[in-house]
Order: structure tokens, then sequence, then C-alpha cells
């Protein structure tokens, strides 16, 4: 699948047509990889966009109004498939991914989703343009799933979750199954730091605006990176045990609540868009 590189002297950046993914940040003062590599048998992703769904459906379909409709993979398909390159400049590449008959199969909505990676210095800006080209009210969610690598040899373990400026957060995790729990649960922080740890829930889920910016810390506790989320009013925290890795989690949306059976429009954090209307959503990743 076709690549485009942006690149200035602090970065080379990376991002496929495959999803309009961002699949590298090479970063040249440090002389090292900072997204991970998307090794398959670890996490076969680098940075995929979550939409039309963020997370899993119930029981792998939705309603909307009386009728259901099939979605069998969590965080919806856009991820799995080619977008078109609509520009491409030295620090810029914006991507387009319009609503065919194969998405109307599984999403019934005339949508278009631009995607735009934009480069400015050390902070990559990831801005997205959501479309209502149809008549009627569209439902959505849509999320961002940067893994960010750890330096080498740096344990997952030895890093510090940066909150800035915050004192607790509540969040919420999901099942084994994918769904979310009712359980409320709070993490409490040390001068707006959490240390990671592999007994607590793999994904931290916190909602209602909480978390603004967020980053992560190498164990000598200087910043390695940091998620401008302003926008936000979701962000999830996961690692896979078995890669060096941390993925900051900006959403819009989220998995349906445990034993969710409602229609489209009851789940949590679904957006609407009426026909015609537009939504611009962006986030940035500072590489410190």
């Amino acid at each position: 699948m076709p690549t485009h590189i942006l690149e200035n002297t602090s970065l080379r950046v990376t991002v496929s047509d495959a999803g309009a993914e961002l699949t590298s940040v090479y970063d040249k003062v440090r002389q090292t990889e900072r997204i991970w590599t998307g090794d398959p048998s670890v996490w076969n992703r680098h940075a995929p966009i979550l939409f039309p769904f963020v997370g899993k459906v119930a029981d792998g379909k939705y309603r909307i109004g009386d009728r259901e409709y099939a979605m069998k993979t969590q965080h919806g398909f856009a991820r799995d498939l080619e977008f078109a390159c609509a520009e491409e400049t030295a620090a810029l590449v914006r991507h387009c991914l319009r609503a065919n008959d194969w998405t109307r199969e599984r999403y019934p909505y005339e949508f278009e989703l631009t995607v735009a990676h934009r480069l400015d210095g050390k902070r990559l800006n990831v801005e997205w343009t959501i479309a209502n080209l149809g008549g009627e009210r569209m439902y959505f969610s849509i999320g961002g799933h940067p893994g960010f690598l750890l330096p080498q040899g740096v344990r997952k373990e030895d890093c510090d979750i940066l909150f800035p400026g915050m004192d607790a957060l509540r969040y919420v995790s999901a099942s084994k199954a994918g769904y979310i729990l009712p359980e409320w649960k709070t993490l409490s922080l040390d001068d707006g730091r959490a240390r990671y740890r592999e007994d607590i829930p793999d994904t931290w889920i916190f909602e209602d605006g909480q978390v603004k910016r967020v980053g992560i810390a190498t164990p000598d506790g200087q910043p390695y990176v940091l998620l401008n989320c302003e926008q936000f009013p979701m962000l999830a925290v996961w690692a896979n045990p078995k890669g060096p890795f941390i993925c900051l989690e900006p959403w819009f949306g989220r998995a349906d609540d445990e034993g969710f059976s409602g229609s489209i429009d009851q789940k949590k954090g679904i957006q609407a868009l009426e026909g015609g209307e537009k939504k611009e959503i962006a986030y940035s990743m500072e590489f410190c």
C-alpha cells in the first residue's frame, strides 16, 4: 500500500493509504522510532483510526430504528480500508474515505471521513473532518489509537503515565469480552503521575472530559511523549503486556456497556450529525 513521508529537521513521519494510518515517527534527535512497529505476533497495528465505532457493539450487531446491522469487528472498519490521498506536501498529508456499497451494507450512512496529518516541529497534529453527505441524521463514534514505542530496554512497569495538573481520576474498564463494566474506580495520582502496573485492568477509560492532556514519562522522570486532547470527552490508556509500547487513545464514544440492548442513538458517547453537517476534531502528539 502506498505511503507518504512528512519530514523536517526533527522528525520523519510515514502515513499509509491503508486506513490513513500513521505507521512511523522516526525521531532524528534521539535517532530512534517512536511509534509501535506493528509486530503481528503482538499487535499488528501502529495508530489505527477507529470509525464509525469505538470498541465493540453488543453481540456484533447494532440497531437503527427497527433495522439491525452487523458489525463483527471492534473499532469499526475505517482502519482496514484504503483511503484516497487528496493532498500531500512536505508537512501535510490529507486522506479521504467516502461511503460505498460495501460500507453501506454495514453502516447505512452517506459519510465522508477526511484525515490530515500535519507536521510542526516535534509536534504532529492529527485532524479529522466527519461529514454527513446524506439527508438523515447520522450517528457515529471516532477515536485515535496511537501506540508509542518505548526506548530500547525500557519496561512499561518503570514508566509513569502523566496527567498534568490532576490529583485523581475516575475510570471504568472493559470485561474480557470487550464490554464496559459498570464499576467506577479511582486512580490516585502523585504529582499528576500514575505508575503503569500489570496488576491493573489493561485499559483505563476516563470519561466526562476529565483528561485534557496525557503523556508518558521514562524511568528518569522526563516526559517522553505528550498528547493534547482538549476536545475529547474520553481518553483510554491501554498496553499490551507482550510489547514495549503504551497506547494513549482520545475517543468520541466507546464500546457498549455490558448487557446493552438499546439502539444506536442510546450508545454511550455516540455523536450525531444532521444531513449536510460536518464535525472537525483534532489532537496532537508532542515528541519530547
